[in-house]
C-alpha cells in the first residue's frame, strides 16, 4: 500500500457528497489505482471528477457555510476557556478554593481537550463529521450550564472538565471538515477564514470575563455563552452538511446493496478493510489511530512545534492581566483591554499568512523538479518567517515589561511574538492537512493532544519562572527555547520530509 501523501489520488476518489452515482466500467483495457484497486469496477461505489456533488466540488458559497458555523462554534468554545481567568478570586472566594483549585477549576479544561480529540476525531470518520459535530456541541451545553449552577468548588472542576471534553471537538473536527471539502492550493485562504474567529476567542475572554465579573455574578459568564452555543446548535442543525466523503459513501454502497441485494457493491474505504475479523476489531482500530499516528516521525515532529507555540500562547494568556494588574496597577477590567494586542497579533498573522501559505504552495509546486505536484513540503518555508519574529516579539515585551516602559511598547512586543507564532503555526497545521487527506481529525488530534497537555502544564510554574527571573530574563527564556525547537524541527522536515513519508506506515 502506497503511504499517506501519494494515496491522494486514490483517496480523492472516495471524496463524496450526499447522493453519489457509481461509476460503470469504462472501455478499453483495465487500469488500477495507487491501492489495488480496479478503476474500471462497476461496483465499486464512487465520484465522477466532476461532479459537482462532490463536497471538493461544491458550491463557494456551500464551502463557506460549513467553514464559517465551526468558525463561529469554535469561538465560543475557545473563548470559554480562558473568560473565567478574571472571576477566579471572586469564584475561588464563592466557593472555598484555594489558589491551586482556582488555578486547576480554569486549567483543567484545557486538560479535557488533550484527551477528546482521540476519540472525537476517530469517531467522525465512524460516523461522519456532522452527527458528532452536534453530539459535541449538546454536550458542552450541557456542562457548560451545569458550570454556571455549580455550588461546590467539586461540581465546578468536574463540569469544567466535561464541558472541555464536549469542546474539544472543535480541534479534531474544524481540519477535518477544510481537508474534506478545500483544495490544498485553498488551504490558506480556508485557513485564515476559519481561524479568524477563534482566535479572538481566547483573546477577547479575559476582556469579556473582566467586564461581567466586575459589573455581575461571575455565574452569568458561564450562562450568557451557553446562550450563544445553543443559538450556534440551532444555526449547525439547519445550515451544516455532511463533508466526510467516505461515510456518506458507505451510506450509499449499503443503499445500493440493499435495492440490489447484491453484495458486491462496496466503497474503496470498505475494501481496504475487506479480510479483518470484525467490526468491532475495526472499530477499536480506528479509536486507537491517533495514538498510532503519533508514532509517525512526521507527526511527532509536527506536534512538538505545534504543543510549543500552543503552550507559550497560554502563558501568555494566563500571566498577561497579572502583568498590568500587579506591575501596573491597573484595574481588572482595563488589564484586560490589553489582551487586544494578543488577539490583534494572531489575527494579522493568520490572515497574512493564509496569503503567504497560498501563493508560496503555488510558486513551489511550479519550481518542483522532482514532477511532484502535491508536495506537502512546500508549506515549510513559511514557518521560518514566524520562527524568526516570535522570539524577538518576546525579547521586546519582556524587557520592556521588566523595566515598566509604556503599555504602548510592552503591547507591540506580545502583538509581534503572537503575529510569529501563528504564521509558524499555521503552515504545520495545512501540513498535516494534505499528509492525512482521509484521516486529517484524527492526525489532528495526535497534534492537539500534545498541544493542550503544553497549555495545560506550562502556565502552571509561569507564575514561579517569572518570580525567579522576572520577565525580562523569564522571556529571553522563551525566546532561546523557542529559537532551539522552531528552527531545527521544520528543518527536518524540510529536508527529510520527503523521505519520511516514503517509509511511513498507512494510516489506516
Amino acid at each position: 500500500m502506497a503511504p499517506l501523501a501519494s494515496n491522494e489520488s486514490a483517496i480523492n476518489a472516495v471524496d463524496v457528497a450526499p447522493t453519489l452515482d457509481i461509476e460503470m466500467a469504462p472501455t478499453g483495457p483495465p487500469t488500477t489505482t495507487g491501492l489495488g484497486v480496479k478503476e474500471d469496477d462497476p461496483f465499486l461505489v464512487a465520484f465522477s471528477p466532476s461532479d459537482r456533488r462532490n463536497p471538493l466540488n461544491w458550491t463557494t458559497s456551500r464551502k463557506w457555510a460549513v467553514t464559517d458555523i465551526l468558525s463561529a462554534t469554535g469561538f465560543n468554545r475557545i473563548m470559554v476557556s480562558t473568560i473565567m481567568a478574571p472571576a477566579l478570586p471572586l469564584i475561588a472566594q464563592d466557593l472555598d478554593m484555594n489558589s491551586t483549585e482556582a488555578a486547576m477549576a480554569l486549567s483543567i479544561y484545557l486538560l479535557a481537550t488533550a484527551f477528546g480529540p482521540l476519540a472525537i476525531g476517530p469517531l467522525s470518520e465512524i460516523y461522519g463529521r456532522k452527527r458528532i459535530l452536534h453530539l459535541s456541541n449538546v454536550w458542552f451545553l450541557v456542562w457548560n450550564i451545569a458550570c454556571g449552577f455549580a455550588t461546590t468548588k467539586g461540581l465546578l472542576i468536574a463540569a469544567r472538565f466535561l464541558a472541555g471534553f464536549g469542546a474539544s471537538a472543535i480541534y479534531s473536527l474544524a481540519g477535518g471538515v477544510l481537508g474534506d471539502v478545500w483544495r490544498p492550493e485553498q488551504r490558506g485562504r480556508s485557513l485564515s477564514v476559519y481561524l479568524l474567529i477563534p482566535l479572538l476567542g481566547a483573546a477577547v475572554g479575559p476582556i469579556i470575563g473582566g467586564f461581567m465579573a466586575a459589573r455581575t455574578t461571575w455565574r452569568w459568564i458561564f450562562w450568557a455563552t451557553s446562550i450563544f452555543q445553543a443559538v450556534m446548535i440551532l444555526v449547525s442543525f439547519t445550515a451544516f452538511h455532511e463533508t466526510y466523503g467516505p461515510y456518506i459513501l458507505q451510506k450509499e454502497a449499503r443503499q445500493r446493496r440493499h435495492e440490489t441485494g447484491d453484495q458486491r457493491y462496496q466503497t474503496l474505504h470498505e475494501r481496504l478493510h475487506t479480510g479483518q475479523s470484525s467490526s468491532s476489531s475495526i472499530f477499536l482500530k480506528t479509536l486507537t489511530r491517533p495514538l498510532r499516528l503519533l508514532s509517525h516521525p512526521i507527526i511527532q515532529v509536527s506536534a512538538i512545534i505545534s504543543a510549543f507555540d500552543y503552550g507559550l500562547l497560554y502563558i501568555v494568556l494566563s500571566s498577561f492581566s497579572s502583568l498590568w494588574t500587579d506591575e501596573y496597577g491597573q484595574s481588572v477590567e482595563i488589564s484586560g483591554l490589553h489582551y487586544i494586542a494578543c488577539a490583534l497579533g494572531e489575527v494579522a498573522g493568520s490572515q497574512l499568512g493564509g496569503v503567504l501559505m497560498d501563493r508560496l504552495f503555488v510558486y513551489m509546486r511550479a519550481r518542483s523538479s522532482t514532477g511532484d505536484e502535491h508536495a506537502p513540503e512546500a508549506r515549510i518555508p513559511l514557518t521560518f518567517l514566524g520562527a524568526s519574529l516570535a522570539p524577538i516579539g518576546f525579547l521586546i515585551y519582556g524587557w520592556t515589561a521588566q523595566y515598566h516602559v509604556h503599555w504602548a511598547v510592552v503591547d507591540t512586543g506580545i502583538f509581534i511574538a503572537l503575529f510569529g507564532m501563528q504564521i509558524a503555526g499555521m503552515p504545520m497545521q495545512a501540513y498535516v492537512i494534505d499528509l492525512y487527506v482521509e484521516h486529517t481529525s484524527s492526525a489532528l488530534a495526535a497534534l492537539q493532544f500534545l498541544r493542550s497537555l503544553t497549555a495545560f502544564l506550562f502556565p502552571l510554574f509561569t507564575p514561579s519562572m517569572y518570580r525567579a527571573l522576572g520577565y525580562g530574563w523569564g522571556n529571553n527564556l522563551i525566546a532561546f527555547c523557542g529559537i532551539f525547537i522552531l528552527f531545527p524541527a521544520p528543518l527536518i522536515i524540510w529536508i527529510y520530509g520527503a523521505r519520511l513519508r516514503a517509509k511511513a506506515v498507512s494510516s489506516y
